[in-house]
């Protein structure tokens, strides 16, 4: 109804974000958003839900630990986190009713259900709803918030690492919701691929072919622009538009030294890049907070291709998540918990870490492995003014379903963006100006 009443007083497409700039509040928010999607979803008995007192082929082979916070425990592989735990929010009745990888990874990217769900078999399309990265990325181009409009940066507003999730199993192979969705593509993020670990890991898009200079690329852009102006037509264009913005921001990456030093690890001190962890996952991480500490407002990092269905634990669940899982994502996410704190800017920075879903309460017998389960999951939030030292929503006796306070992921994603300063009343709309409210859920008010 807000909606259809903004349409009838007139403000529709980009003048409804202009309209709307006046209402933002000026209270303290969050710059940016590192969100750790756990791709695969982790099992919550394994990980942040203990259930020691329940059957052995429910609770598993992990012990809880006790951790600075009196009376919360977590897995004890997760030994460093169990120490920042003041600094973190943990979420036990995380829910919903999809067992499928693409459609609940749609729901946990963007806090909308997908456009089919539950499927596994449903690949990315133009009419997704945009990543969350997408949605803030067009309100920094729109200078909705005070903060980026005074801090324009050529750096991109959305950058996702080191791949689009893929599940190899999925009929529909990519999860939805990675990209600007009904946005168009000027929202899809900045996508950097491949191991930032490895020792000759670079970024092509910001390296110069060989033989061309600087002030050869310029004028090269600016002939380009001649040609543009001529062929009207096509400039004015929704093509044309969107053409010419990744042409001027192609330009940008290749000519700002500001933009090549936020992407560069080799700045830095080795000590640092080996508290992160020296493999993928660390250096992704290391990475996002070097961005997002240059202006990018969301960095999404996809758990990576593994190899071995990633935290899709279906067998062999308790040796993958001890060796191959929980260490490195231990170490990142509390190595980013010290530096962000350190540095001064955990308040500025929302840090997500969840999954699409969890997994099934019983062991399946014949391979040690766990099966979907979203019916109740467990999730993180940190910075940005969430409150730590929480434990928010409380699963059963056997983590198989909320026992009190039960949060969808678009409630969870209402969460992070209402920390990151976007009004619960915000209305985009698409290219074909119909009108789409950016929130789906409620935030949960007792993390503030």
């Amino acid at each position: 109804m807000q909606a259809g009443v903004a349409g009838l007083t007139g403000m529709s497409g980009s003048g409804s974000i202009d309209a709307l700039a006046g209402s933002v509040q000026k209270a303290t928010h969050a710059k940016s958003c590192i969100f750790l999607f756990m791709w695969g979803g982790p099992s919550q008995l394994d990980t942040l839900d203990m259930k020691p007192d329940a059957p052995a082929e429910i609770r598993g082979d992990f012990k809880p630990v006790s951790t600075c916070v009196p009376g919360v425990q977590i897995c004890e592989h997760f030994q460093l986190l169990s120490q920042r735990m003041d600094q973190v929010a943990v979420i036990r009745s995380l829910t919903h009713n999809d067992p499928a990888h693409l459609s609940s990874a749609h729901a946990t990217l963007t806090g909308h259900s997908a456009r089919v769900a539950p499927s596994d078999a449903e690949p990315p399309n133009e009419s997704d709803t945009p990543h969350m990265g997408s949605v803030l990325s067009y309100l920094r181009e729109k200078r909705r918030f005070d903060d980026y409009a005074s801090t324009k940066s050529s750096l991109p507003g959305f950058v996702t690492l080191p791949w689009k999730a893929y599940h190899p199993a999925a009929p529909g192979g990519q999860a939805p919701g990675q990209h600007g969705g009904w946005l168009g593509h000027a929202y899809d993020p900045f996508l950097l691929t491949g191991d930032p670990n490895a020792d000759n890991w670079s970024v092509p898009a910001l390296k110069l072919s060989e033989g061309t200079s600087t002030g050869r690329l310029l004028a090269r852009q600016k002939l380009l622009s001649t040609i543009d102006q001529q062929q009207r037509v096509l400039a004015e264009s929704a093509v044309g538009r969107t053409l010419t913005s990744h042409q001027a921001t192609a330009v940008d990456f290749l000519t700002s030294d500001r933009v090549r030093q936020a992407f560069d690890l080799s700045h830095e001190p080795a000590a640092v890049r080996e508290k992160y962890g020296r493999n993928i996952h660390g250096q992704c991480v290391l990475l996002a907070r070097r961005l997002v500490e240059h202006g990018v407002p969301l960095v999404s990092i996809n758990w990576h291709n593994d190899g071995k269905n990633f935290w899709d634990t279906h067998g062999n669940n308790f040796n993958r998540l001890k060796n191959d899982l929980i260490p490195p994502a231990d170490l990142a996410l509390s190595a980013l918990l010290d530096d962000l704190d350190e540095r001064g800017r955990l308040q500025d920075t929302v840090i997500a870490w969840v999954g699409e879903f969890g997994r099934r309460p019983t062991i399946t017998a014949g391979n040690a492995g766990r099966e979907h389960w979203p019916n109740c999951y467990s999730g993180l939030l940190a910075g940005g003014g969430i409150r730590g030292g929480t434990v928010f929503g409380a699963s059963d006796a056997h983590a198989a379903h909320p026992a009190e306070h039960p949060v969808s992921p678009h409630d969870y994603a209402a969460t992070v963006l209402q920390a990151l300063g976007v009004p619960q009343d915000t209305v985009l709309y698409d290219r074909q100006r119909r009108p789409h409210f950016v929130y789906a859920g409620q935030p949960i008010a007792a993390l503030r």
